[in-house]
């Protein structure tokens, strides 16, 4: 599939077409540019989140879509380089596409922001809206935020409180490793901060933070952690950063706890392989064990349905309720408009496919949502990535638990009230 992409990244909407099965020249659909890192050493999780959509917007254009037309994502690569990203911006914009959205980066959705912003002050009957998907960092709906910006994922602070409230009691020291951009340093600040408010009695024996993308032997990260003889690990590396930290872990046979953030996107269970039973942990939207554990018969279909065509696990329910949630602000508005449906998401509340609760903050365009804290074991239905392993849920915090101050001052145009 990769090689599809790369073949095909000068001819945008036709990657489109041949992905989610529209016609790119269709005038019954309404697109969504989808800029993420198609090539590359992350383009593992671009790849994996197209096939997430594929499925998804399957599922929405079923339920009708928006205003009657299906919903369509045409693929721009940003090779996770906010130039790059601006650039696909750029032709979003000029293919008169209303919307664009975002899933890996924060340092893309910083640079997304602003160039939103900006060019729709400049082109007020010419503007676009800007869906994040995965962009993480606190800062984006706080010191960052964006009238034009919608997060629809929770942010780092919110799943800092679910990790930290899911640390055993008998855990009394930790190891930090992130990555060095927005999200790895802010994910670094907020769990010190988490750690102190929620377990006081717990030491960070040692913190760092690695270039992204850069570092391809974890050893000598490895046997400083090993010296600082911490019990747990706790990091927010994503991508080849985790895969390649967490072999060298597994292979140098370093005893310790891995609480991740990301450790179950694709790649990473392959990755720990056995090594990682029950030590290995991650903070997640969903997984496909979720379901069975609570005896709901609508997620089992979802990932029942799923699992029939693909090889690896679907964890963004958020995604599922971006789509719906745009979607209903569409209808609501009865018109793709950007300010228009902005307005129309503003507070907009649904439910996922289980009938959990969502709800998008007027206040900073933040979603509120769910999140699970889950352990790798046999002990489940389905396992990952063909493994033997599979997550299981040790931990949960609900959408209304998981409310957090905002520090955003959001300027609105006018017309936004």
């Amino acid at each position: 599939m990769r090689h599809l992409i790369r073949g095909l990244l000068a001819a945008p909407l036709l990657l489109g077409a041949l992905l989610l099965g529209q016609p790119a020249s269709a005038q019954d659909t309404i697109k969504i540019g989808y800029i993420d890192p198609l090539s590359g050493a992350f383009a593992q999780q671009g790849d994996a989140s197209l096939q997430h959509f594929a499925y998804l917007i399957d599922l929405i254009n079923a339920q009708g879509g928006a205003m009657g037309k299906k919903l369509e994502i045409v693929p721009y690569d940003s090779k996770l380089q906010p130039a790059e990203a601006l650039i696909a911006l750029n032709r979003i914009i000029d293919q008169n596409i209303p919307f664009v959205m975002q899933c890996a980066g924060s340092n893309i959705a910083a640079a997304l922001i602003d160039g939103v912003s900006k060019h729709n002050a400049r082109n007020p009957d010419h503007r676009i809206l800007y869906l994040n998907c995965g962009a993480l960092a606190s800062d984006l709906t706080n010191e960052k935020c964006d009238f034009w910006h919608f997060r629809f994922d929770a942010n780092t602070g919110q799943r800092a409180a679910t990790l930290v409230r899911a640390l055993p009691k008998n855990v009394t020291s930790v190891y930090l490793l992130n990555q060095d951009y927005l999200f790895g340093q802010t994910l670094q600040k907020e769990t010190k901060e988490q750690l102190a408010l929620l377990r006081p009695d717990v030491k960070v024996v040692g913190e760092e933070l690695i270039p992204l993308g850069k570092v391809k032997d974890f050893s000598s990260y490895i046997e400083k952690i090993r010296d600082s003889k911490a019990q747990v690990l706790i990091t927010g590396n994503w991508g080849p950063d985790l895969n390649l930290m967490l072999k060298a872990a597994v292979d140098s046979g370093l005893p310790i706890e891995f609480y991740t953030y990301l450790s179950h996107v694709v790649g990473a269970p392959t990755a720990t392989g056995a090594a990682g039973e029950n030590r290995l942990h991650t903070v997640v939207e969903f997984h496909p064990n979720v379901p069975n554990e609570e005896g709901n018969a609508a997620g089992e279909a979802f990932v029942a349905n799923w699992r029939k065509n693909h090889n690896f696990d679907l964890f963004q329910m958020n995604n599922y309720v971006m789509l719906k949630m745009l979607a209903a602000a569409i209808d609501k508005a009865q018109s793709t408009d950007p300010l228009k449906v902005a307005l129309a998401l503003e507070g907009i509340k649904t439910t996922d496919v289980m009938g959990k609760d969502y709800m998008m903050r007027k206040d900073d365009h933040q979603l509120m949502e769910p999140l699970y804290v889950a352990k790798f074991t046999r002990d489940v239905k389905y396992d990952s990535e063909n493994t033997g392993l599979g997550w299981k849920t040790i931990g949960k915090s609900d959408a209304a638990s998981l409310v957090q101050p905002t520090t955003c001052k959001m300027k609105r145009p006018a017309g936004a009230g």
